[in-house]
């Protein structure tokens, strides 16, 4: 009798559903990766650039549904990170390849496989360590960064007209740097203490439809900046956290405390 309930309990775990809507979102950002390969391939690389940034919209509004309405699950964990692979490591990667990538011969693959591969590593190590990392902040670039950045370069680049034959190697050490910055341990935002759903500031509505019109004005210059400036707050944050400690040091009579230092200093 006890092996007969034991079987029936594990059945109805096996037959468990799975949450549509959260999931529903990860899949438009998964197309949004697949049709951003295919039009890469295509050599429509504005459209797959779009695509990019599409499937990140839906990969950040994912995560904050499935919290809003308590539909987390690790089903939903895994197959977002199957997602994110695909939409922001293979579709980058191929992207930056058929567009600057391919003069490069077989230095240009392997840049590309480098990009996805250390993204699969970003990915695995972030699951892994998903319940010892603060929520405020990332280890390591993270993957939809390091593609929307690819995306943005594309359209801003395109927006100006193209990139000069003799500057195509400034993209490929650009792809080298977001490979490392993936893997590193450098600390990155994540934003996940930013709440869609609870009630702001009227200011913050306005800041918001500011911010909208401002992209709207220059939408590839204003997206390539804001991505860029994610991309090196990491490291300038670290250098900064990394000369304060290295005044300290220097200088132990000096607290950290603004107060204490004044007081320390006119003693």
């Amino acid at each position: 009798m006890g092996s007969v309930r034991t079987g029936n309990r594990s059945k109805k775990r096996n037959k468990r559903g799975i949450y549509i809507l959260p999931n529903l979102f990860t899949s438009c950002s998964l197309f949004g990766g697949v049709y951003a390969i295919i039009a890469a391939i295509q050599d429509r690389y504005d459209a797959a650039a779009i695509a990019i940034l599409i499937a990140a919209i839906f990969d950040w509004l994912d995560g904050k549904i499935a919290r809003f309405t308590n539909t987390t699950s690790q089903f939903g964990v895994e197959f977002d990170s199957l997602s994110d692979l695909v939409a922001f490591g293979v579709a980058p990667g191929l992207l930056a390849f058929e567009w600057s990538l391919k003069p490069f011969g077989r230095f240009g693959w392997l840049a590309v496989f480098l990009y996805i591969i250390c993204g699969a590593l970003r990915l695995a190590r972030f699951n892994t360590q998903r319940d010892n990392l603060e929520s405020r902040h990332f280890k390591g670039l993270p993957i939809p960064g390091a593609a929307i950045f690819v995306a943005t370069l594309v359209l801003f680049i395109d927006s100006l007209g193209g990139l000069a034959e003799n500057k195509y190697t400034i993209i490929i050490c650009t792809i080298y740097l977001l490979s490392f910055l993936m893997v590193s341990t450098i600390d990155y935002l994540s934003f996940k203490e930013l709440q869609l759903f609870k009630q702001r500031p009227f200011n913050v509505l306005v800041a918001t439809i500011l911010l909208f019109i401002v992209v709207a004005y220059k939408p590839a210059l204003i997206l390539f900046f804001f991505s860029a400036m994610y991309v090196i707050s990491g490291p300038a944050i670290m250098l900064y956290h990394l000369t304060r400690r290295h005044a300290r040091a220097a200088n132990p009579l000096i607290d950290s405390s603004p107060g204490k230092e004044k007081k320390t200093l006119e003693d």
